[in-house]
């Protein structure tokens, strides 16, 4: 009966411990705070900036608009006659919201098979590899944090042919992403050392 309630007891640690890690961060607003709570992001981070030159607080920035970090984020489903929940708008999930075209399309071009749209280091590695596209593609500076969004919500296409001049509210949320990346550069460069120097963990106290 012990032997029970202690394997029963470890298995509720456990869960507990998976919890932990796939919550989002208790501060969104604080990108020191963030990788702080989330020992490994900054390190995850750090690579997918190495990969594809994108700049960390862009990347996360987008990711804040797309999932407010939630790892099983998905849009909502339709109503049907109103109040009967019917199909989701579109394929989008995890925290970057990618639909399953391209994120298979990124699995394929960026040799990452088996990559997890709820596992962040792999969706931060996506937006790495989005925003280098959009830079090849459209030709989008990897420092213009509002072209970048408007590619990323639009596609290239869509980009390209500037369908996002007919959406004032896209543009609107495009300069708040702007000014998210803007706020979060300027607190990683205040703890962005420690981070490096402790390896992510409690670097910046």
């Amino acid at each position: 009966m012990n032997r029970g309630w202690r394997a029963v007891a470890v298995l509720v640690s456990l869960l507990g411990v998976t919890a932990c890690t796939t919550s989002p961060p208790r501060d969104v607003d604080n990108i020191c705070a963030i990788f702080t709570e989330k020992d490994d992001w900054y390190d995850d981070a750090e690579e997918a900036r190495e990969q594809w030159g994108s700049p960390i607080p862009v990347m996360m920035a987008i990711i804040y608009q797309e999932s407010r970090f939630r790892a099983d984020a998905r849009p909502a489903r339709r109503k049907l006659l109103g109040f009967i929940p019917w199909f989701r708008p579109s394929t989008a999930y995890g925290y970057s919201q990618a639909k399953t075209t391209t994120w298979e399309e990124y699995e394929d071009d960026a040799g990452r098979f088996g990559a997890d749209r709820d596992d962040f280091a792999d969706a931060i590695d996506f937006v790495g590899w989005y925003n280098y596209q959009s830079k090849r593609r459209s030709g989008i500076s990897l420092q213009n944090t509002y072209g970048l969004y408007l590619a990323y919500h639009e596609g290239h296409g869509g980009y390209n042919r500037a369908t996002y001049r007919q959406k004032p509210w896209l543009m609107a949320v495009a300069r708040k992403v702007e000014t998210r990346a803007n706020t979060y550069q300027a607190q990683l460069m205040g703890c962005e050392q420690s981070l490096k120097d402790s390896g992510g963990f409690f670097g910046w106290f």
